[in-house]
């Protein structure tokens, strides 16, 4: 048996790998003070088969209020996931918010594609959207 008849399965089963995997990004928006949220703690899980949720990436929101990707080089396939926003880290330990955490549910369905789902948020309430 020859070299290349022995590769040639591997290379058609690379082939069959996406170059990219879907990126996931999000922004925290205080509408009360125009502002990025800074340093909120952001937890990214995933469903399983069995619908439990299993965390796949924690982070920071950065100086600007904005996680631009979690856990680099992860392959966040097409599936359901949910952010959830640590509000009471924000803006200070003090504080005690309406909202103590917001949790945001989305669908990934492009493996290809890029999901930013940022949050705005003001005292008494948040609002939510897929953005580019």
């Amino acid at each position: 048996m020859t070299i290349t008849r022995l590769l040639a399965p591997l290379a058609l089963s690379l082939l069959a790998v996406p170059a990219t995997a879907a990126e996931i990004s999000t922004h925290v928006l205080d509408l009360a003070g125009g502002v990025g949220g800074a340093d909120v703690p952001v937890t990214l899980s995933q469903r399983d088969a069995r619908g439990d949720w299993v965390e796949v990436g924690k982070a920071r929101t950065d100086a600007n209020g904005r996680v631009r990707r979690f856990e680099e080089g992860a392959d966040f396939a097409p599936g359901i996931y949910r952010l959830q926003f640590d509000m009471t880290a924000y803006p200070d330990a003090a504080a005690q918010p309406f909202f103590p955490e917001i949790t945001v549910t989305f669908r990934v369905t492009d493996q290809a594609g890029h999901y930013h789902v940022p949050v705005v948020v003001s005292p008494f309430g948040y609002s939510t959207y897929r953005g580019n």
